[in-house]
This record gives C-alpha cells, sequence and structure tokens, in this order.
C-alpha cells in the first residue's frame, strides 16, 4: 500500500518558491554575493600578510573570530534541538517550523568550524590537531564534539526531507535528476515509512544529547583554563541557555523572512510566533538568571583581577559593549515578549533582531576583557578589531544568509509531509470526536493546521 503524494492546489503554494524565481531574489544574491566577495578579499589578504593584519596580539589571542565561532555554534543549538524537542513532545505546532529550524543548524555550525580556522592563521595547521592528538586537550573535545553534531544534524535534515524530495522528483524540472538521487527511491509504502519514522525517532533523542554537549565542550574551552572570569562551573549551563537564547531568536528571525517572501501567511501563522515568543520570553529570563549568578559570585569573591575585569564592564572600557548587550538581550525583548499583545510577527521579529545583536556582544564581552587582563599580563594591553575582521564577520553573516536563501529555491522550506501528516492525525482525531458526540468549529481545525 503505498501513501498518496500531494497532488493539490496546495503544492503550489509550497512548490513556487522552488518553481520560480522574481527579480528581487536576484538582488538579494547579488548585494549577499558582494558582500561575501568582500569578506573573501579581507581573508585573503590576511592569509598573505599574516594575522598581524588583525587586532589580535600575543596575550589576546582570541578576539572577533573565536566570538563568531560560538555564536555560530549557539545559534545552531535551536535548530535541531528544538525540533527534537518538540518531536519529543509531540507538540503538533512545530510542523511549519521544522525545515527551517533544522537548516539554521546545519549552515550555522558550518560557519562556526570556519570562524576557527579563520583564527588559525595558517588553516593547514588544522592538520596537526588531528596528528598529533592529545585527548586531554579540550580543543580536541571541541572538534570531536562540533563534528560529530555536524554529521548528526545533517544526516537529521535530510532524513526529514526525503518524502519531499520524492515529491519533487514527480514534478519533474530541471533538477528532477538530483530530486531522483536524494529520494533513494522513495515510494511512500507503509514499510517505508515506518522505517523512515524509527530512524528519525532515534536520531531525535540523539541530537538532543548532542546539542546539549557540544555547548558543554565548548565552555570547556573557557572553563579548563585559569583565566579569571573563565574557570568557573556556571559557563557550561550559561552557554547553553545562551546558545538557545540566541538560536530560537535566529529561527523567528528567517520564519519571518520567509513567511514575507514566499507569501506562506497561511502557514508560517501568528500562532507560531507568539508559541516561540513565549520560549525566547523563558529564554531571556534563564539568561539574566545565569548572568546575575555570575557576576554576584564574582563580587562575593572579591578576587583582584577578576574585580578589575568585572570593573572593566561596568564603568570601564568595556562599559559600552556590556550596557548595550544587557539593554538587546533583556531590557527590549522582555516587554515584547511578555505581552500577548505585543507578541506578534512583528513584536517577535524586532526582539529577536535585539537578542541576536545582544547576544554576539555577550560572547565579545566574556572573550576580549579577560584577555586584556590576565594574571600574569606585564603591562596593559588592548584588543580593537581592525577592517579585515568586521569584513570577516559581515561576510559571514552574508554568506550564511545567502545559504539559507539558495536553499529556499531549492527544496522547500516548510516541509511538505509533516503538514499533511499533521491534518490526517486531526482530520482523524476529528472525526473520533464526532462519533463520541463532541463537536468541532471550523475555527478549531483552522487553529490546530
Amino acid at each position: 500500500m503505498e501513501r498518496k503524494h500531494l497532488q493539490s492546489d496546495e503544492d503550489v503554494i509550497f512548490f513556487e518558491p522552488v518553481r520560480k524565481t522574481g527579480r528581487s531574489f536576484y538582488v538579494t544574491v547579488l548585494i549577499l554575493v558582494s558582500v561575501v566577495v568582500l569578506a573573501l578579499v579581507a581573508y585573503l589578504y590576511q592569509y598573505r600578510t599574516g594575522l598581524g593584519v588583525t587586532g589580535l596580539s600575543r596575550q589576546v589571542f582570541w578576539g572577533v573570530y573565536i566570538t563568531n565561532f560560538v555564536f555560530f555554534i549557539g545559534i545552531s543549538h535551536a535548530g535541531a534541538l528544538i525540533v527534537a524537542v518538540l518531536r519529543l513532545v509531540k507538540a503538533e505546532w512545530r510542523r511549519p517550523v521544522t525545515r527551517a529550524a533544522e537548516v539554521v543548524t546545519v549552515f550555522a555550525l558550518l560557519f562556526g568550524v570556519a570562524s576557527i580556522l579563520m583564527d588559525l592563521g595558517r588553516p593547514d595547521r588544522m592538520i596537526f590537531l588531528v596528528k598529533h592528538a592529545q585527548f586531554q586537550s579540550p580543543l580536541l573535545w571541541d572538534v570531536i564534539c562540533v563534528t560529530t553534531y555536524l554529521t548528526a544534524s545533517s544526516i537529521y535534515l535530510y532524513l526529514a526531507m526525503i518524502p519531499d524530495l520524492a515529491l519533487l522528483r514527480e514534478r519533474g524540472g530541471r533538477l528532477r535528476w538530483l530530486y531522483q538521487a536524494l529520494s533513494l527511491g522513495w515510494t511512500g509504502d507503509i514499510r517505508q515509512q515506518q522505517r523512515l519514522d524509527k530512524v528519525i525517532s532515534f536520531m531525535t533523542v540523539l541530537v538532543v544529547i548532542l546539542a546539549v554537549s557540544v555547548h558543554t565542550v565548548v565552555s570547556f574551552v573557557f572553563v579548563m583554563t585559569v583565566q579569571p572570569m573563565w574557570h568557573a562551573a556556571i559557563l557550561a549551563p550559561y552557554f547553553v541557555a545562551g546558545a538557545i537564547f540566541s538560536g530560537i531568536a535566529t529561527i523567528i528571525l528567517m520564519m519571518a523572512f520567509t513567511r514575507k517572501v514566499y507569501h506562506l501567511e497561511d502557514y508560517l501563522k501568528p500562532v507560531h510566533f507568539n508559541n516561540l515568543g513565549l520560549f525566547l520570553l523563558t529564554m531571556a529570563l534563564f539568561w539574566f538568571y545565569f548572568t546575575l549568578a555570575e557576576y554576584l559570585t564574582t563580587v562575593y569573591g572579591n578576587e583582584p583581577t577578576q574585580m578589575a575585569i568585572f570593573w572593566s564592564k561596568m564603568t570601564g572600557e568595556y562599559a559600552p559593549y556590556f550596557w548595550v548587550m544587557f539593554v538587546l538581550c533583556f531590557a527590549i525583548p522582555l516587554p515584547i515578549l511578555a505581552f500577548k499583545r505585543t507578541r506578534t510577527i512583528l513584536g517577535t521579529s524586532i526582539a529577536s533582531v535585539s537578542v541576536i545583536v545582544g547576544m554576539w556582544l555577550e560572547r565579545y564581552t566574556i572573550i576580549v576583557p579577560t584577555l586584556t587582563t590576565q594574571r600574569l599580563s606585564l603591562t596593559p594591553m588592548s584588543y580593537t578589531p581592525t577592517w579585515v575582521e568586521w569584513s570577516i564577520l559581515a561576510g559571514c553573516v552574508s554568506f550564511f544568509v545567502l545559504l539559507y536563501v539558495l536553499f529556499t529555491k531549492v527544496f522547500p522550506i516548510i516541509s511538505i509531509t509533516e503538514i499533511r501528516e499533521g491534518r490526517e492525525k486531526l482530520l482523524a482525531r476529528l472525526r473520533g470526536g464526532a462519533d463520541s458526540g463532541q463537536s468541532h468549529t471550523d475555527a478549531d481545525l483552522k487553529e490546530d493546521t
């Protein structure tokens, strides 16, 4: 017995971004490619000249690039992790959100890895980490965890796409050969569906475990040192909470972009933004708790070097970064997300932009102030990023958006089969309710789907 494929007017909506390309798409791609080219020129200049063209030094050996690494690894968590958790708890409203979230995970991980290569100066040195592996090094733990997470997340994304790839294969087109190869002969029969469901269920549990472990290990790169403000156990859960916080914001922003550009208002509804907005509000409160706990214990301990870093953030050189971070991560999103009247698509989008910028600044204020005020520092140091670092940061963000945009032109950004499966379950529930004498209105159907 084969599962029926989608053949309705609804198909047109899902496949429209893949079938048709407007002028705005080419303009967007041109702008993004221009920024990426600028970043490539900056990187080639750095590669030929050396890390001396950056603001880095022997003491301040981490800066914008490692900030980018922690940031991109962080936003990758919300994708697969949120989808996995929502699948485990069987939240039906997740269905239009899953594909975009999984794509964000995979692409963000790619740029997290790329940021490490840029920070090395000579990317070929990465080979030495494998060739001369020291398993007591947190850096090696990081490589193993990130590589495993990237592999698992890519497989997770691909497995969920197989039924949709079969639908694209049946519709033909110039890329039919690609969909033919990637769909692996999917026909939609019961046996195939059961096998796929089992594998996805296994990957769901695995991804949850990996997502938590990866950012914990990322924090270990800092915690396992004796640098002031880093050598603290709270950084592990702090990093995980921050990762989910920034990741949810990224997903909301990408959903709003997709909804507006591809006219998917019937599928990405206000209820989805409301639910993710509540999730973002919860993580904002968690973030505030961990931030308060970190700085309260620092002040109570009153260790001289740590206090010097603390005051550099409160009133010193890094105070503008810290207070802007606090406003963007807490003061702006909290009142927007706390009230249903402002927890709209526009409201959650504004809060998400604020959180994304604020969380990048948070990673910056964790890394740089500590390195400029080390215990064994002989002279006061400072760090100012150069145009090379800012250009590469802009290029990474633009390239990330570019890959997302290109993905939407090749594959459906909303999971067609997940939407249909949700509709089938809802109709079955409605029929069961009718048999038991319960009444359901059209509004119930519209809200649930």
